[in-house]
């Protein structure tokens, strides 16, 4: 008895490792903030690239499109062989400030691609910066994002 339930322990214990493992083998998304890397990355390695316009601490379907879809393990594996990712951000906080730099770059690709000003925004781009598709935030799994972002290629 008391040898079963030492061996239960030790599967149990593996399991659990394995499952910390593996959590921790997944990228982190790579953000690029510039079109000109992102479009010769996205040369290099005939991918499309996602742009999206944002207002990460202010703007509530931005943040549920960063968590519910950019953040999962299911769209990081797929984007990271098939898209450059490409972000836009528009804080409004003081303490998220982007540089004068950054703000300058971020307000001409919205004069270009968002005039609008819709946020979120998700804009597909082909490695020439020529508009393949847009979306914004929508209620779904990460597997029906991926089709979505993948049909305007």
């Amino acid at each position: 008895m008391k040898v079963e339930i030492y061996n239960d322990m030790k599967i149990a214990s593996l399991i659990f490792c394995l499952t910390i493992l593996s959590f921790g083998s997944v990228k982190s998304q790579n953000w690029l903030t510039d079109i000109s890397e992102a479009k010769s990355e996205a040369l290099n390695q005939s991918q499309s690239i996602i742009l999206v316009f944002q207002g990460s601490d202010w703007c509530a379907p931005c943040i549920k499109l960063d968590r519910e879809i950019w953040h999962t393990d299911e769209f990081k594996a797929y984007a990271d062989e098939h898209f450059v990712m490409l972000k836009d951000d528009f804080p409004r906080k003081k303490q998220n400030k982007l540089s004068k730099e950054q703000e300058k770059h971020n307000n001409e690709l919205a004069e270009k691609y968002n005039k609008e000003g819709f946020f979120p925004l998700v804009v597909v781009l082909d490695s020439e910066g020529n508009v393949l598709g847009k979306t914004g935030y929508k209620k779904t799994t990460p597997f029906e994002y991926i089709e979505l972002l993948s049909s305007f290629k």
